[in-house]
């Protein structure tokens, strides 16, 4: 519904020609006199009711609300934002004396150079160094460093930070003396935005009462952000035809989605799966690929900053490949082109040793192993 507003300016000018108009002489309002005055005043008490009415009606309706009164909105329908997930990775703690056993806990506190991120340090009972008995990482008596995994303080993009970019200590860690990220930390997320969770809503009532693939799709995208998802119906997880099976492939972007999350997709496709229906959720099967191309640079160029945006342009290309789609080497070409003018010519553009693109399964996803740019 479009209201007909109307600005301070038509107030005044409508209110000052109804009172003219009932007035039988001529009525003083020019600036500064009681009546405009009275007229401005009037005018003002409108103008913030008609604002009223218009946030009334933008709160009402799902299309035009935002922040917390779309997520009112849309908990009439159990349906909630998905919510912002912190960043992970990996650290570095280094000492200068190895002559006696060193410990790095679970919770140790890192941060940013600058101080503005908080890390900690997080448990993984599969890594070499851990100790249940210490509730961290031991250096054993000559070890130097230790790699830990670790995850952002706050949830968000902005604990997405580059390599290098955490040096600080934060707690009290005895006999550890420095500590680096060699590579940047990923997979950090703001909550979902108002118009990815209008589109998402949509999707809620096409698939309700329906157990349909846009359903299952629906079931596997309310899970967590960033998922992508393949459903092949009527076959089994060999890919042999089976009448009433279908096979969900999930991928969080990592090429290798943690066990814990299958699970949880299982569980939100069993709740609306079709009754007398079998169903298995798989990773898809990681295909890696090796890339070699060789860039020819205008004259005077320094190589070094050109070749490293390359093979992070690319890199970025190939991780971002959604799961059976095939890699191009003239995409390749093309994106490498996108990254510089300097870039004369690209040659020997090969994926896993072979001029030509690596194709992968439908259930399938290919992921760099090794990106070299000569």
């Amino acid at each position: 519904m479009q209201l007909p507003t109307r600005s301070f300016a038509q107030l005044v000018q409508d209110m000052s020609a109804v009172l003219q108009g009932a007035s039988s002489s001529l009525i003083d309002l020019s600036v500064g006199s009681v009546l405009r005055a009275l007229l401005e005043a009037n005018a003002s008490v409108g103008l913030w009711m008609q604002w009223l009415v218009v946030r009334v009606l933008a709160t009402t309706r799902a299309a035009t609300s935002s922040g917390t009164d779309l997520d009112s909105w849309m908990n009439d329908f159990s349906v909630g934002r998905l919510p912002a997930t912190c960043a992970t990775g990996s650290v570095m703690f280094s000492r200068f004396s190895c002559l006696v056993q060193g410990l790095v806990p679970a919770g140790g506190l890192i941060k940013t150079g600058d101080g503005s991120q908080s890390f900690s340090v997080t448990i993984d009972t599969t890594h070499q160094f851990w100790s249940s008995a210490e509730n961290g990482y031991l250096l054993a008596v000559g070890a130097s460093n230790v790699t830990v995994p670790v995850c952002a303080q706050e949830p968000g993009t902005q604990g997405n930070v580059a390599a290098g970019s955490i040096t600080m200590i934060a707690s009290a860690l005895p006999g550890i003396d420095a500590v680096i990220n060699p590579v940047a930390l990923t997979n950090g997320s703001n909550a979902e935005s108002d118009g990815a969770f209008r589109n998402r809503f949509q999707n809620f009532l096409t698939s309700r009462s329906r157990a349909t693939e846009s359903a299952v799709g629906y079931a596997v995208m309310g899970v967590q952000q960033g998922l992508t998802y393949v459903i092949l119906e009527n076959v089994d997880a060999s890919g042999t035809p089976r009448p009433g099976s279908f096979v969900v492939t999930v991928d969080d972007g990592s090429g290798s989605p943690a066990i814990s999350l299958l699970a949880s997709v299982y569980s939100a496709i069993d709740a609306i799966r079709p009754i007398g229906s079998i169903f298995t959720v798989q990773p898809p099967i990681l295909t890696p690929a090796t890339v070699l191309l060789t860039l020819i640079l205008a004259p005077t160029t320094q190589p070094a900053p050109v070749i490293s945006k390359v093979a992070t342009a690319v890199t970025k290309y190939v991780n971002c490949l959604p799961i059976g789609a095939s890699l191009s080497i003239t995409r390749i070409a093309q994106i490498a082109y996108q990254v510089s003018d300097l870039i004369n010519n690209i040659t020997n553009i090969t994926i896993n040793g072979e001029a030509q693109d690596l194709a992968t399964s439908p259930n399938g996803v290919i992921k760099p192993s090794m990106v070299t740019v000569k």
